[in-house]
């Protein structure tokens, strides 16, 4: 039966909604309080990454996090404010920070992430997108031997969840970037991966909905929600009164304010991310994570994409200079002959990532409201996760068969 459908968020994870949700007949709209051209969903690495199967609440992060507190340049920032959801998000990511909580994460992770990749692929396919895409596979590369030992447990454990990736030596390496000169040990190859230039994605699926019937409003920002028996009867901005049969809350950082309007409480921070680009030709062929720094570097279409760090501090755009010099400092360690320009730095963008405590999105229905799905709290996965989640939220809406168990996914689950 076709619904009228609002989907809360023109993010990667909103437009992989409404694809599905229109392929299945429904009527779609999109509101969005921005202009639907920048965020997470344009500045990020573009990894379609099933490899990345540790979730962010592993043991020792809650650790390294404290002690990086107090360096405005570590990989992960985490800024201690007096907000009761900001301690109460803190209080649940450290309980969340152990060995059984990783194991339990481990093989939902990757399923949703290898389910996503293949439906990256077949949308390309069946709706004849252009938009860049490879599978060339990510490098893990490590300067340390305690780094490198990690990676290795870690494609162990990927290696028993089907995964292909093997560990890769000096040598290895200059086969596979014979253009760049890398100050590494070694390192892993996980081949299962791929990469995109996420811009040019979000261009084409904007336009293919269009094309299709989904209706958008751009600087929309949603202003109340009028409720009745536990269901959304209206969705309220400054000038418009919406109303659908359900909605989809898709709104990345921004969720858990939406959310408190219906009494459910999402525990979310927004974990900020930036990117600088290089037109300049870096000799470089695959994607790689900086392990010991945290900094992803892609080949995209034309440029070169690094990006990194994780400040949880709030919901603000603010672009910390400090954190940029970092990642540009990263990139020239690991890469002695790319020294990115001040110029370079100066056009650095961030985007905002919604962090769950536990490292898991939440995808599902709570039980304080009828007709809304949850589609939010990806972290550093949404671009991994979104095509796979877009089609577990038409399933719902439409009453079908889930493809994958969502339980862990809950958005009522306890930390």
């Amino acid at each position: 039966m076709s619904k009228e459908v609002i989907v809360i968020g023109g993010g990667i994870i909103g437009l992989s909604s409404a694809y599905y949700l229109q392929k299945e007949g429904h009527q779609v709209t999109v509101i969005d309080q921005s202009n639907m051209d920048a965020g997470a969903s344009y500045v990020n690495a573009g990894y379609l990454s099933p490899s990345h199967i540790i979730p962010l609440s592993a043991p020792g992060v809650m650790r390294k996090g404290l002690k990086w507190m107090f360096d405005s340049a570590s990989p992960l920032y985490i800024k201690p404010r007096l907000d009761p959801d900001f301690l109460k998000w803190t209080y649940a990511f450290n309980k969340s920070c152990n060995p059984n909580h990783v194991k339990k994460a481990i093989p939902v992770i990757r399923e949703l992430a290898v389910l996503s990749q293949e439906l990256y692929a077949d949308i390309r396919e069946n709706e004849h997108f252009t938009s860049h895409y490879r599978k060339d596979g990510i490098l893990m590369l490590c300067q340390t031997e305690k780094s490198l030992q990690e990676e290795l447990h870690t494609a162990k454990l990927a290696t028993a969840e089907g995964l292909e990736v093997n560990e890769v030596t000096l040598a290895d390496l200059k086969l596979l970037e014979p253009n760049v000169n890398l100050n590494v040990i070694g390192g892993t190859h996980f081949k299962c991966d791929a990469h995109t230039t996420p811009n040019e994605f979000m261009t084409e699926m904007k336009a293919y909905l269009k094309l299709k019937g989904v209706v958008f409003y751009a600087n929309e920002k949603v202003e109340d929600l009028e409720v009745s028996n536990q269901k959304i009867v209206a969705l309220i901005t400054k000038s418009h009164r919406f109303t659908a049969d359900e909605f989809v809350l898709a709104a990345g950082s921004w969720s858990a304010f939406l959310s408190k309007k219906l009494g459910i409480n999402l525990l979310l921070q927004a974990g900020k991310g930036y990117r600088i680009n290089t037109s300049r030709p870096t000799g470089i062929k695959l994607p790689a994570i900086l392990t010991e720094s945290k900094v992803a570097v892609t080949p995209m279409n034309g440029f070169t994409r690094f990006g990194g760090t994780m400040e949880i501090a709030g919901i603000n755009d603010n672009i910390n200079k400090t954190r940029v010099d970092a990642i540009a400092n990263a990139v020239s360690k690991y890469y002695p002959d790319i020294a990115l320009t001040e110029d370079e730095k100066d056009g650095a963008a961030s985007g905002l990532r919604p962090v769950s405590p536990d490292g898991l999105p939440y995808i599902g229905k709570s039980a304080k409201c009828s007709n809304l799905i949850v589609a939010a709290g990806h972290a550093m996965m949404g671009w991994s996760m979104a095509t796979g989640t877009g089609k577990l939220v038409t399933e719902m809406i439409s009453d079908k068969t889930l493809s994958l168990d969502v339980k862990m996914f809950h958005p009522d689950r306890k930390f």
